[in-house]
């Protein structure tokens, strides 16, 4: 497998301002994997430490948080040396021993010569009030679903992966066939490093679902670690509430759907938890389309997607045939399908935060709005080859953007006030 963020990893590496570093990134995203190949390249030696059931080495950040004294108690406990620059020490599983956290901001202040990375399935869903997060002491990375260049790469086809940032080039849409193939492919396996190494493996379809069945699991079983029982109901009732909502024309979460006569305030903390896990990406409305994007949020109104597209199907109980070859009765969840997937692949590039735009009476909605330097870029989403774009000519007229976007099915077409970049090259925005 091979992990973009590896090169962020590098950088981070030989960085002078270099602080110990977090990794974020919900459950089986490939965290431990991506950490220990990271030592494994660019390290003499690593020592790895999971605080799973770990309490013997926990303990040692029980005394104080002098990094001269922690790292000798680990060098003696584990057997190992411990280099400045030459070993990466990895601190893994932390939600289960969140002083770990806490001394990363010694380390920052009289340690900063190691490389230490520490990383945790369930962390954003672990620091409460009792605990000191090390603001600005720590650096940060967040690791998501395998995008669909990691998964080109995956499937050995580095040329396509390249090709997708010169999407422009009349020539590459000589490959479109072939993208188009491999982008349904995507939506039914997802971004989830297991189920597609497993695919590679045996190029079995049903194994592949019975993963993403097992992962699903995984997370329903961490379902209300850290908080209230009595808030265990609602995180379940969202969470499988999540593909029908999405099934709608109109995406916007309505509570109300959920559970009869219930309000937002019913479901606040359920929405956090599982935002919190990563298990979800919230997606605001903004009420106007403003620099900055975030100052124009609209907290009442939102959009809920799963992780992974993959998982969305899953969940869904979608068959592979809809998928890969559609039907009449599929036509609706494939808008879904494909905004799941231009959503992930906005947010697998780190560099933005997806937003939406509707008027007041939501007759016209833009599907997605992005921050690019100074301008707004609004994205209208197709799921076919569909190049008729009321919604995105609405916005440009009343808006007038230094350009639009939309996504589809299509090769590239550039119309002057708007470009329509295929759904297979949406991540080089």
């Amino acid at each position: 497998m091979q992990r973009l963020l590896m090169d962020n990893l590098v950088k981070w590496k030989n960085s002078k301002y270099r602080k110990p570093l977090i990794l974020w990134g919900a459950r089986q995203v490939g965290k431990t994997w991506l950490m220990r190949a990271f030592g494994h390249e660019y390290f003499e030696n690593t020592v790895y430490i999971s605080f799973y059931n770990n309490r013997r080495i926990a303990s040692i950040f029980e005394a104080d948080y002098n990094p001269t004294r922690i790292l000798k108690a680990i060098s003696i406990e584990m057997h190992v040396q411990i280099n400045p620059q030459k070993t990466l020490i990895i601190f893994d599983e932390v939600q289960s021993a969140m002083r770990v956290v806490e001394s990363l901001k010694y380390f920052c202040e009289e340690a900063r010569e190691y490389a230490v990375i520490a990383a945790g399935s369930l962390l954003g869903v672990s620091i409460h009030e009792d605990i000191s997060f090390p603001v600005g002491k720590v650096d940060e990375l967040h690791l998501h679903p395998m995008s669909f260049k990691e998964y080109l790469l995956a499937m050995n086809e580095p040329e396509l992966a390249d090709f997708i940032d010169n999407w422009r080039n009349p020539e590459v849409s000589e490959f479109h066939d072939k993208y188009t193939e491999l982008l349904k492919m995507y939506y039914y396996l997802g971004g989830m490093p297991e189920v597609i190494a497993r695919y590679i493996d045996n190029h079995n379809m049903e194994e592949a679902r019975e993963i993403q069945l097992s992962i699903i699991n995984q997370y329903e079983g961490d379902f209300g670690k850290h908080i209230q029982p009595s808030q265990l109901p609602r995180i379940r009732m969202t969470w499988h509430a999540i593909p029908t909502q999405l099934s709608k024309e109109n995406r916007k979460f309505f509570f109300g759907q959920v559970k009869a006569g219930s309000r937002m305030k019913d479901f606040e903390t359920a929405i956090q938890w599982l935002n919190d896990a990563g298990l979800i990406h919230k997606v605001n409305k903004v009420q106007r389309p403003g620099i900055p994007l975030k100052s124009y949020i609209d907290f009442t109104s939102f959009k809920l997607y799963l992780i992974d597209i993959g998982l969305l199907g899953a969940l869904s109980e979608l068959e592979r045939e809809s998928i890969l070859h559609g039907n009449d009765i599929f036509v609706e969840f494939k808008g879904a399908l494909t905004e799941q997937f231009v959503l992930q692949e906005l947010i697998a590039t780190n560099k933005y935060t997806p937003y939406y735009y509707s008027g007041e009476k939501s007759v016209y909605e833009t599907d997605f709005v992005i921050q690019q330097g100074k301008n707004v870029l609004p994205i209208e989403v197709k799921a076919m080859q569909n190049l008729r774009s009321k919604s995105l000519k609405f916005y440009y007229d009343k808006f007038n953007p230094a350009y639009a976007v939309r996504t589809s099915m299509s090769n590239a077409v550039d119309e002057g006030w708007m470009v329509n970049i295929p759904l297979w090259a949406i991540t080089s925005l």
